[in-house]
């Protein structure tokens, strides 16, 4: 016969341990969620479930391994489960023949990341660059104390924006697999992340000068017309390096982005040497893509970091990144008296408070005040 009571940390504890066979309690705030101790002090929650005319035990790991919390959690999702046809101990005997690191990162990619992350493509970019010593590793043997020390290593060669990324990944994957059926630990689930701070850096007065000239000595024209392209619309470089022509409206010298960050189009104006460099590179293309790959690769243009280093280093500027370039318009439209709303319409912004107001402006001002910040970036006056 169970025993019913509150479960709670030191309340399962102190549980006594019987001298044979095994003894189950009852979780009076879950209902269904159960705990059984045997003869040697193991103690596993299960839920007890009729399934298809069977009485059946759906175990959920060993206290504490597997805390309170998270059994009432999964005592929901398998009584769920049950309503919705499916079988909880069939979806974890799929899991039972454990997988490999890169196994049960295939699976994250097909069943989760490319049906519901637009960034899945980065996904698959940084683990394979980050964790392919991982993949032919079961995942059970991954540890705590790994991760960490990954995210230190990546941290001092790569920054803490990419380790906190990383591990963010990591996480994720690990708790797909217990969504999935894995009966073991998410790793990284109590790794904190570093402190991040708010990125403030543009393209100063003194910077700019230098910086043009470097870019005009760039060799590849593709990345030199891609960071004129970016610095003159402020768009995120994923839409600048994914831009295509049927996004480019000749008659309004607009470009429509059909889909960014914030899930919305976005229509950016073109201002007049943007126009320019973009009729040059029609001229010379039958690609869709403004920006294509070389070689047979039917993709877009996709990693100008080596080109960004020789810019960096030829104008002698440090501590400045790609996606800076989009601060920089949006510092100079600031320093020419653009409100903050023109600034956010300029640069695809999405605020509560701020959408109407910019469903009601037009592209007139907006137009106005990129072509005024463009000047004053040519000029530096």
């Amino acid at each position: 016969m169970a025993i019913d009571f509150n479960f709670t940390k030191q309340s399962i504890q102190i549980l006594p341990t019987p001298k044979s066979g095994m003894v189950t309690y009852r979780d009076t705030k879950e209902k269904g969620l159960s705990l059984y101790v045997t003869a040697k002090g193991i103690r596993t929650f299960f839920v007890r479930k009729r399934i298809n005319g069977r009485d059946e035990r759906i175990l959920f790991g060993q206290f504490p391994d597997v805390t309170i919390e998270q059994a009432r959690k999964l005592t929901v999702q398998a009584r769920s489960k049950v309503a919705q046809g499916i079988h909880p101990n069939e979806e974890k005997q799929k899991m039972k023949l454990e997988l490999t690191f890169e196994e049960l990162f295939e699976q994250y990619l097909e069943r989760y990341s490319k049906k519901h992350k637009k960034s899945w493509r980065y996904d698959e970019r940084e683990v394979k660059k980050f964790l392919s010593h991982w993949f032919k590793r079961k995942i059970s043997t991954i540890t705590k104390q790994e991760i960490q020390l990954l995210q230190e290593r990546v941290h001092d060669e790569s920054g803490l924006y990419q380790a906190n990324r990383i591990v963010e990944r990591i996480r994720a994957i690990f708790n797909k697999a217990i969504e999935w059926g894995w009966q073991g630990v998410n790793p990284a689930s109590a790794i904190r992340k570093y402190k991040e701070k708010s990125r403030d850096r543009f393209l100063q007065p003194d910077e700019l000068p230098r910086f043009i000239a470097s870019l005009e000595q760039e060799e590849n024209q593709t990345a030199r017309d891609f960071f004129w392209i970016a610095l003159m619309t402020g768009a995120r470089k994923s839409n600048v390096l994914a831009m295509r022509w049927e996004q480019v409206n000749w008659d309004r010298n607009e470009w429509r982005i059909p889909e960014t960050k914030n899930g919305e189009p976005v229509t950016l104006v073109l201002v007049d040497r943007a126009v320019e460099i973009l009729k040059k590179r029609q001229r010379s293309t039958n690609s869709p893509w403004v920006f294509p790959g070389t070689g047979d690769k039917v993709e877009h243009y996709a990693d100008p970091k080596k080109a960004w280093a020789r810019i960096l280093q030829r104008a002698d500027i440090s501590d400045l990144h790609i996606h800076d370039i989009r601060r920089t318009l949006g510092s100079y439209q600031a320093m020419t008296g653009a409100s903050m709303q023109i600034i956010g319409k300029s640069l695809g912004h999405k605020s509560q408070q701020a959408t109407q107001v910019y469903a009601r402006m037009n592209l007139d001002p907006v137009r106005a005040s990129v072509e005024k910040a463009v000047q004053r970036i040519f000029t530096n006056e």
